[in-house]
């Protein structure tokens, strides 16, 4: 009978409580919380059924009633802080981007691998029910030759210099918060790119205001990617073969739905599937297996692939002359 596995959530910003809302939605247990300051912790575990609340990081890692660490600090944050679990024993969800670059994704592969311990970056777009059923179409041969991936990823967010998102210091920016994701979903359809073009503008304090992006999967795979951080855009998706096409719904990388098209038109398939609350319970749910599994890596999405993501950021940020404060 598989283990209860106990969750502590280092952290207390917005992505945590969506995060907390997910576990106790479906059933997982969240046993502790982790601020930087008592009072935060705190407030946050009066919200979540009061799970035991942390004053620091340390506290948190050091618990001996939790097994996993949901990392979801800022980005720059993630390295230290996913390290600091590892070596306190505990297993790692941590929140996408896995870190700020590809340098520092690896040494959490590394640290993973000498304390035999889990780790699986969130991107929880990979564990939901339509994009494991279209893995399975694909898969199927129904596409025929898949080539083409389509996804834009364009949001109408604040625009105060202050706020993360518009600072680099805190690794702000449209490529790693919106980016992110139709560059990881390209890369789960097609495979990681032999080549990589992209152009952006920026604002007033010097981060991607947008960015496009074309990869170049070996001979005849390519993906066109957009991703915006002051205009919303449909936020669709396509996948298209030499028999078939599949046209996601907006939001196309949050539960929703999508159709099997063949080329005369006809639609094939249409997928629909309920998702209890948001949908961030199925990242944990899978880290739970591989736990229960005595597994180190999910086949949906490895350490070292959550490292090449990283480095196919990278470049597109070596392109558009993006650097982060301390690189």
């Amino acid at each position: 009978m598989a283990r209860t596995i106990r969750w502590g959530i280092l952290g207390t910003g917005g992505i945590a409580s969506a995060f907390a809302t997910d576990l106790l939605a479906n059933d997982l247990v969240l046993s502790a919380v982790g601020s930087r300051s008592v009072g935060g912790a705190e407030e946050f575990a009066a919200k979540f059924g009061n799970p035991t609340a942390h004053g620091s990081y340390e506290e948190l890692v050091s618990d001996p009633d939790v097994d996993a660490i949901y990392v979801a600090t800022p980005h720059p944050l993630h390295v230290a802080n996913t390290l600091l679990a590892l070596r306190a024993g505990k297993h790692v969800l941590v929140e996408k981007p896995f870190t700020l670059n590809a340098l520092e994704a690896q040494l959490i592969a590394d640290e993973a691998e000498r304390s035999k311990l889990v780790v699986l970056e969130a991107m929880w777009t990979r564990f939901l029910p339509h994009m494991v059923r279209i893995r399975e179409i694909i898969a199927a041969g129904t596409l025929g030759e898949v080539h083409t991936v389509l996804a834009d990823h364009d949001q109408k967010l604040p625009s105060d210099p202050s706020h993360r998102l518009n600072d680099p210091a805190l690794g702000g920016g449209a490529l790693l918060d919106l980016g992110i994701y139709p560059v990881s979903f390209a890369i789960d359809v097609l495979g990681l790119p032999t080549r990589i073009l992209a152009s952006a503008t920026t604002t007033s304090t010097g981060v991607d205001r947008q960015t496009a992006i074309i990869l170049e999967h070996g001979e005849t795979g390519r993906s066109v990617l957009h991703c915006a951080l002051d205009s919303r855009g449909p936020n669709v998706a396509t996948v298209i073969g030499t028999e078939a096409r599949i046209e996601i719904d907006d939001t196309w990388y949050a539960p929703t739905t999508f159709r099997v098209i063949d080329p005369e038109g006809t639609v094939i398939e249409s997928f629909e599937h309920p998702v209890v609350s948001r949908g961030m319970q199925y990242q944990a749910v899978e880290l739970e297996r591989l736990v229960n599994a005595g597994l180190r890596e999910s086949e949906l999405l490895p350490v070292s692939e959550s490292v090449a993501i990283m480095g196919v950021l990278d470049e597109v940020r070596r392109q558009i002359g993006l650097v982060y404060p301390g690189e």
